[in-house]
């Protein structure tokens, strides 16, 4: 029955367990012989919609009803399984249901849109989505239930202490919660929160398992070490002093007002320098130029754009290149002209 308790006195309004079939004749012969069959037909479990404005019920052969709830009326029926739905359970959102049945299957169907202007009662289709069943023991499901977010199905077996829960995407089983030596009635999971709770059918107690996850306390901050033992810490002589916000206020003004070097490049606290370390070189005050003549190196890794008058020195005369008696000593090694040394070695060679 649905009962409306909107007056004073409630109205009762019984409601259809025969499911809606189509016409086969005219005459209604055949709709006789079907409608005395389903006239034995008894509703085991009905549902809301997220609206309310429909009525979602199950029979004791296996049919689901879709009745609307302002006219008391079936419009959609269709067939689910063979046995007794014993179960009927819909998401926070309305659009996802599962199925409890006698028949050891757990069903899961996407709900049409029930609310829409448009929706033609002829048009509706429910098909199952994925069976959930063990092929193995052929056990029988106590109780069924979504997770948050309708990604996942949980449920307690008859005459056993096992939870099984199932992943939607897949249609594969996930996870076997072993609880205790005790068989398990409702199960239901945290709205919010990684949680499932169940309730044993013999002690009457809640049992709850959860997810622990490990703390992380690098996440936290990022120059937090992780130590396998105690190591002594020895505190900087102000560290833990205590400084008036007038104070701190200044030293923090003071720090930005300080210029900040970006450019010399600083080794690496822990690391050895070595001289034949490979560095990266860096261009400094360079524009794009495709000319390597015009680039000289000024350190071990640093290089710079050479300078206009840089190598042109016969050009300045003395004054760039220096004395004409400075000229002639470079020119000379221990008293003999290059010149002569080279020609003694062509000599020697051939």
């Amino acid at each position: 029955m649905l009962v409306d308790l909107s007056s004073t006195i409630p109205v009762k309004h019984v409601l259809p367990s025969a499911p809606k079939r189509p016409r086969i004749d005219e005459d209604g012969a055949i709709n006789g012989k079907q409608a005395a069959q389903d006239a034995k037909q008894t509703t085991c479990v009905t549902v809301f919609t997220a609206s309310g404005n429909h009525i979602l019920a199950g029979t004791s052969k296996g049919w689901l009803n879709i009745i609307e709830t302002a006219s008391c009326q079936t419009i959609y029926s269709t067939r689910l399984s063979t046995g007794v739905i014993i179960y009927l359970r819909l998401t926070a959102s309305g659009r996802d249901m599962v199925v409890n049945s006698s028949d050891r299957i757990i069903r899961t169907i996407h709900m049409p849109n029930l609310d829409d202007a448009d929706l033609d009662p002829e048009n509706i289709k429910v098909e199952v989505e994925h069976k959930f069943q063990d092929v193995v023991n052929r056990l029988l499901w106590n109780h069924v239930a979504f997770s948050s977010t309708g990604e996942y199905i949980t449920a307690s077996t008859y005459k056993n202490h096992d939870i099984y829960v199932w992943e939607r995407s897949m249609g594969s089983l996930v996870k076997i919660l072993e609880g205790p030596k005790e068989e398990l009635g409702v199960v239901e999971w945290h709205p919010h929160r990684p949680l499932v709770v169940a309730c044993g059918l013999e002690s009457g107690r809640v049992y709850l398992w959860s997810v622990i996850t490990p703390q992380r306390w690098s996440a936290l901050a990022p120059d937090f070490a992780e130590v396998e033992e105690n190591v002594e810490y020895i505190e900087r002589e102000d560290e833990f002093d205590i400084h008036p916000k007038e104070e701190i206020h200044k030293r923090q003004l003071d720090l930005e007002d300080e210029d900040v070097d970006v450019l010399t490049i600083e080794p690496v606290k822990g690391e050895i320098e070595e001289e034949n370390t490979f560095t990266m070189p860096v261009l400094l005050d360079i524009d794009d130029s495709e000319s390597e003549e015009e680039i000289v190196a000024v350190g071990p890794g640093t290089m710079r754009r050479k300078s206009p008058g840089e190598g042109r020195e016969w050009m300045n005369g003395v004054e760039s290149g220096g004395s004409g008696d400075e000229r002639g000593k470079k020119n000379t090694t221990n008293g003999t002209p290059r010149s002569q040394g080279r020609n003694r070695k062509r000599k020697v060679d051939q």
